[in-house]
């Protein structure tokens, strides 16, 4: 583990002993009280659907749901407890109308919303936010990911989302939607230690946080965790080691407040990429599909010429390996004469790895041995406890290393609101201010590898004439399968302003809103493809068959980044309250997304320009919606469609996209209470298709690939006195593996239980299973047919996976 992380850990210890020596006596009024219940009152205040509950993401000032012209929710730390969510991106899926592929680990998640298009990656057209403003101002940087730099953990109070919306006018690049991660700010005096072990899988956590008054005027929250395991699959090394501790102090005065606060994340994680399973995403024999991963003890360093031509190794333990270093300002004030301001300011130093391994093809052994050294070649173990033996399976899986240094994601943000209040009316002038830095390098190589789990050995070619054209398992030095495509660089800086306004007004039982935001960008660098020579790598002296044509960046020859862009949003929206119990709302939303760097080779012109129509994507969407409540019953239903263009790149088809597609459907978000007995979930119905293709015109008219026509989360929970029990179901309908939609995955339901128990009034321990059943679901896959051998190349849920958690709140 890294020094700083080793530092973080003592901190946190140092705040959990002083915390725990000066914790209250238990027979203070216990926290506990409010995860459970004292009425039906108390439990529907924690788990109902709150439409008095004032939103504050994505809107021009905070207003209750009820009143509100959005679709709006919010998930609560109990309800995402008891989902018993593995990584962040899996409390996605307990958001109405958003599509969280989360089988990839703690980050590289395919989030989608709404029918709106994952083309390759990523969350293109959704923002992923802290505390009100963006982790990454592009939500789909190859191999960047949002979400990597993203940890959920027991210092947040809840996730708001909005889709669609006001979500175009009020944030950058994110005309889907908003999903924002919201802090304790230490409002609430005490806090809580928590250990969650795996029984069943070797995985270790420690969370703590704690906030609390100081005096009168000032008050702080700090928090975070650290872990370690080897996460739900099995990689035949600790693939799971980091931490974060977040902090923030509040000063508060008579017309406002001023924050600041920091956050500290560095952590590892495995990164899971595609995996051979069958068609119906059942395991093959040696390879568990549920619990198995091409990762290996045997296959765990990687040697290549970095960015500027120097020798260096990468590290597949290392996985998905965010660091960030943030501090911002956040104040608001009432200025007089019904004037308001409130600014937000952060800078965030990002870097990071991302190292893991890519199966470019399950080959017959005989077939690619040959593709490599020639007819009559063959292939031995290079590694393993069969080292230097004949490798005679059927099957071989030729591996790239994904390994990619991320130098530079550094960005700084402001967004600063000035709101006038006239009577019944708030009038906003807002303006926002970005720069984002996005310096990356692929530095991949070729592979060949056991097809088995469980700690698969590398595999070398021999020709022939004995001549071997590997070493160690390495064929290649670069990728000579996609033809040398994936040794790059480049180094390229966005900056971004938008001056914006909104009105909101009240009139009888209507509120009326609009909201109109100009974008404008630029983008500004260089970046260099491959180039090829000679070059002992390994410094023994000799030239082996890998060295001859060895890939490396060329810096020589690198080509600029210089293109503009601008595009204007706009949102109309109006909410009728029927009465204190019902309303309906309506909205019209144009809004747009600036392309980064999956535009790099392939749409930049050789003087660094790009077609206006490539620079941007815009979005066109129609909403309408009803809230109601009546007893223990709420109700948030929402008719939506959608038209979208996009512009893409796939890292691992190697393909571009260019089209439009079109979605309607309906999200469904409800509440029900039953005594002791409580139910809360939502429904998405999507019908979605590819309206126009300027590439691929055999492709209109169908289903865009993984989108389900349903998807869904339903959490049942039955409170006793001291306890709780319940399960949670996540699941979706079958959907296409690609447009081509050849090939369909079958519909999944997952079943994750959970059970809470007071073992005294400060202490719970809470027992949860992920995956109870050991469901088989498969959220992508590379193929688009199924192939002769019935072998795709798929991610997959993760089998069942045990843990108990003893948590004591002070």
């Amino acid at each position: 583990m890294k020094q700083n992380v080793n530092t973080a850990l003592v901190v946190l210890l140092l705040c959990s002993s002083i915390v725990c020596a000066n914790a209250k006596p238990l027979n203070t009024k216990p926290k506990i009280e409010s995860v459970y219940k004292s009425s039906d009152n108390h439990i529907k205040n924690v788990s109902g659907l709150d439409f008095e509950r004032i939103a504050v993401t994505g809107v021009v000032k905070g207003k209750s749901v009820m009143d509100s012209s959005v679709s709006i929710s919010s998930v609560d730390l109990l309800s995402i407890e008891v989902a018993t969510p593995r990584t962040t991106a899996e409390i996605f899926r307990l958001i109405p109308g958003v599509r969280s592929e989360a089988t990839g680990g703690e980050g590289n998640a395919n989030i989608a919303v709404r029918g709106l298009p994952v083309a390759s990656g990523g969350a293109k057209f959704l923002q992923l936010q802290e505390d009100g403003l963006p982790v990454l101002q592009f939500g789909d940087i190859a191999f960047g990911n949002a979400d990597i730099f993203l940890r959920a953990d027991s210092t947040v109070s809840s996730v708001e989302s909005i889709r669609g919306g006001s979500a175009s006018t009020f944030a950058s690049n994110s005309p889907g939607g908003i999903i924002n991660l919201i802090s304790k700010t230490g409002e609430d005096d005490g806090g809580s230690v928590a250990t969650t072990f795996g029984v069943d899988y070797d995985s270790f956590k420690a969370d703590f946080e704690y906030g609390t008054e100081i005096n009168d005027t000032l008050r702080f929250h700090v928090g975070g965790f650290v872990r370690q395991g080897d996460g739900p699959r099995d990689a035949g090394y600790t693939a799971n080691k980091g931490g974060q501790i977040k902090a923030n102090i509040t000063k508060d005065f008579d017309s406002g407040y001023v924050r600041l606060y920091f956050k500290h994340l560095d952590d590892n994680s495995i990164g899971y990429l595609p995996m051979p399973v069958r068609g119906d995403g059942s395991s093959l024999p040696g390879f568990d599909s549920l619990s198995d991963t091409p990762h290996s003890a045997y296959f765990t360093k990687t040697l290549s010429r970095g960015k500027n031509g120097e020798l260096r190794s990468g590290d597949i333990r290392d996985g998905m390996s965010p660091l960030v270093g943030s501090f911002g300002v956040e104040a608001s004030f009432d200025l007089g004469n019904d004037w308001q301001v409130e600014n937000r300011f952060r800078k965030s130093s990002v870097s990071g790895t991302f190292n893991a391994p890519f199966p470019a093809e399950v080959g017959e052994t005989s077939a690619v041995a040959e593709s490599i050294a020639g007819s009559g070649a063959t292939l031995e173990y290079a590694n393993g406890p069969q080292a230097s033996n004949s490798y005679n399976a059927d099957y071989v899986i030729r591996v790239h290393t994904f390994d990619v240094e991320m130098d530079d994601f550094d960005n700084i943000v402001n967004d600063i609101k000035l709101t006038k209040t006239l009577d019944n009316t708030n009038v906003t002038f807002g303006y926002y201010a970005a720069t984002q830095n996005i310096g990356m390098s692929w530095l991949w190589n070729s592979y060949l590898l056991e097809q088995k789990g469980d700690n698969a050995a590398l595999v070398n070619v021999v020709a022939e004439d004995g001549t071997s054209y590997s070493d160690n398992g390495l064929y290649a030095y670069g990728t000579p399968f996609w033809d040398n495509c994936c040794q790059r660089n480049y180094d390229a800086d966005y900056t971004v302003t938008a001056p914006y306004v909104a009105v909101t007004t009240d009139y009888e039982d209507f509120t009326y809103d609009a909201s109109v935001r100009y974008d404008s960008g630029e983008a500004r660098g260089t970046y260099a493809g491959a180039t090829t020579g000679t070059y002992d790598m390994n410094g023994d002296g000799v030239i082996s068959m890998p060295e001859v044509d060895v890939v490396n960046i060329d810096n020589a020859n690198a080509s600029p980044i210089n293109y503009d862009w601008d595009y204007t949003s706009y949102s109309v929206g109006v909410n009728y309250k029927v009465d204190k119990d019902t309303a309906v709302f309506g909205r019209i939303s144009h809004g747009g997304r600036a392309n980064a760097d999956r535009l790099l080779f392939g749409k930049v012109r050789a003087d660094g320009s790009v077609a206006s129509a490539d620079a941007i994507d815009e979005v066109d969407q129609i909403e309408a919606g009803v809230k109601y409540r009546q007893n223990e019953l709420a109700i948030f239903a929402t008719a939506f469609y959608a038209e979208t263009e996009e512009q893409n790149f796939e890292a691992t088809s190697q393909r571009f996209f260019d089209r439009k597609y079109e979605a309607m459907g309906v999200e469904v978000e409800a509440s029900y209470f039953v005594g002791n007995f409580d139910l809360r979930g939502h429904i998405t119905l999507t019908d979605a298709e590819i309206a126009k293709d300027a590439l691929n015109e055999s492709v209109v008219g169908n289903t865009p690939r993984r989108q389900a026509d349903v998807v869904y989360s339903f959490t049942g929970r039955y409170s006793f006195e001291s306890a709780a029990v319940g399960v949670n179901l996540i699941g979706s309908s079958g959907a296409y593996a690609q447009d081509s939609n050849e090939l369909e995955f079958d519909a999944y339901t997952q079943f994750n239980l959970f059970a809470d128990y007071n073992l005294s009034d400060n202490l719970t321990v809470s027992f949860n299973i992920n995956n109870a059943f050991d469901s088989e679901g498969i959220t992508e896959s590379e193929e688009g047919a199924l192939p002769a051998n019935n072998i795709i190349r798929a991610r997959t849920l993760a089998g069942r996976t045990t843990s108990i958690t003893l948590r004591f709140y002070f």
